[in-house]
């Protein structure tokens, strides 16, 4: 009889301890593939709702600043070789090789007007990217849709005495007010925001753009590619990335990748020993049967290959079965436990092989000693203890 025989009907003969021996090691298994699974929705989720939580890419003019001292005493500077940005730089940003992970592409133009002896910033932009990119602004009326139309701060409505629909005077055109930016406690509650093309025209300065936000999606590229290739596309423009808002976003998928890989080792562990435990046990009970292998002729190294060979059936079964119960628990479970909108449902080829191996080679290392001490049975005392 050949060893794969013996094995596998030790395993038939012993259906019940088998199956807990499998239905310990699956519970591993699948504890640590809903834990992957959940984790990368987790992480895509993370990011997706970071990246549209604001801009994480600052297009400024480039230009050489030289600022002047005398004594010890600063006494201004000089702007030299100064470029500008126009509205085409904006659209040249969406043609980039890294363009569908360009989320929102805003530019705006900054100026100054004076409302009711009060000079108050006035900012161009395009509502439709302006909504993309800041979507935590809750707007009290409406936004915009045509060029007379405006928004206005929280402190602009304040110091103005305005409300949604009333008229308002901006370089001799009247326009009126929208609605009314629900306070932020940024910045953008002192400013007026309308058209960009509205601005332009205002200030005369046609096709002209002060600055432009992008928000990218990281989560598939380095925001470091997309910033070399918008500096490459855009030469006489500096591009920078807003590191607060992408160091909060790595340490925080850090955060969870690390709480998963703890999770899952201590799983594992326990998975581990399970089948250690169990081993040792059959070893135990089989004293006569390894008893009576050893007198007819078996080898140490065939006995360890036996129960190698048992632990290696029982690894792969509890590895495909962790792998479809843990994709079926991260799907079903996984948004109700963590608020996620949805949890994927994607055979992943190497996920799959990834975790029956795992299974495999903890059941095989936990039966290492089990292994050893059987083939170590002296075969006159194992028949004489039964």
């Amino acid at each position: 009889m050949r060893l794969k025989d013996i094995s596998i009907n030790n395993l038939k003969r012993r259906k019940g301890k088998v199956f807990f021996l499998i239905l310990g090691l699956t519970i591993g298994m699948t504890t640590v593939i809903s834990l992957i699974s959940i984790s990368r929705s987790l992480e895509e989720d993370i990011s997706k709702k970071l990246d549209e939580f604001g801009a994480n890419i600052l297009i400024l003019p480039r230009s050489e600043d030289l600022s002047l001292t005398y004594g010890g005493m600063s006494i201004g500077g000089l702007t030299l070789d100064a470029h500008t940005l126009n509205i085409s730089d904006a659209q040249k940003i969406r043609q980039i090789e890294a363009q569908e992970n360009i989320g929102a592409v805003s530019p705006k133009f900054v100026g100054v007007v004076e409302i009711d002896g009060k000079k108050i910033p006035l900012v161009g932009v395009q509502f439709e990217e302006e909504q993309r990119l800041k979507k935590w602004w809750k707007v009290h009326g409406t936004f915009p849709k045509r060029q007379d139309e405006i928004l206005i701060g929280h402190e602009v409505a304040v110091r103005l005495f305005k409300s949604p629909q009333d008229p308002l005077l901006i370089g001799g055109k009247e326009v009126r007010i929208s609605g009314i930016l629900g306070e932020t406690g940024s910045q953008d509650d002192f400013f007026i925001f309308a058209d960009l093309s509205f601005v332009q025209e205002t200030l005369n300065r046609p096709k002209s753009v002060s600055f432009i936000e992008v928000s990218a999606y990281c989560h598939t590229c380095p925001i470091d590619e997309i910033v070399r290739q918008i500096s490459k596309t855009l030469p006489h423009a500096k591009v920078t990335a807003i590191k607060q808002t992408l160091q909060s976003k790595m340490e925080t998928l850090d955060h969870f990748k690390k709480f998963s890989v703890a999770i899952s080792i201590i799983v594992l562990m326990i998975g581990g020993l399970i089948v250690f435990t169990n081993m040792m046990a059959s070893v135990h009970e089989r004293k006569r049967e390894i008893g009576i292998f050893r007198a007819i002729g078996f080898r140490k190294t065939h006995i360890m290959r036996i129960i190698f060979l048992e632990a290696l059936i029982v690894g792969l079964i509890a590895g495909v079965l962790g792998y479809l119960m843990g994709l079926g628990v991260s799907y079903f479970f996984g948004p109700v436990v963590l608020g996620l909108e949805r949890v994927r449902w994607t055979l992943d080829p190497t996920l799959a092989i990834g975790a029956i191996f795992l299974s495999t080679l903890i059941g095989v290392l936990s039966s290492v000693y089990p292994a050893v001490r059987a083939s170590k049975m002296d075969p006159t005392e194992a028949l004489r203890a039964l």
